[in-house]
């Protein structure tokens, strides 16, 4: 019985998830950042709601050009690089969708250029035919 009681005494030590790594202060689990130090504990979780997922697919479809020149800014890679199941594959949907629709993009680019450079080649035919 006496042991019992001594065990219930004894402060209890705060374990290492519980203290900051730089600071050692003491810190709640949920902590994002340490309140006294500022550095990095956690990463923010990742949205995963249907809104979300909407906004990435969309950037990733209507937008291509864009992303590759804001890719630091496009969420697919941070949603890739997650180690949570379900994000990181909303970030294999996005990147897929960004990778189909940059080649339909090259296409239809390509298509446009070469149905102008054709009808300019018609016009210069059809022009030194005439003389």
């Amino acid at each position: 019985m006496r042991e019992t009681s001594v065990a219930l005494d004894a402060p209890q030590s705060a374990s290492p998830q519980n203290i900051c790594p730089y600071c050692h202060q003491p810190i709640l689990p949920t902590y994002y950042f340490c309140p006294n130090c500022g550095v990095k504990l956690s990463e923010a979780h990742l949205s995963t709601s249907i809104s979300t997922q909407i906004m990435i697919y969309a950037f990733s479809i209507i937008l291509p050009s864009l992303c590759y020149l804001l890719i630091s800014k496009w969420p697919g890679w941070k949603y890739y690089k997650s180690k949570e199941a379900k994000v990181h594959q909303i970030g294999i949907v996005a990147i897929t969708l960004l990778v189909l629709s940059s080649i339909v993009t090259f296409w239809l680019i390509y298509v446009w250029i070469t149905d102008a450079i054709q009808s300019s080649l018609n016009g210069l035919n059809t022009d030194l035919n005439g003389y």
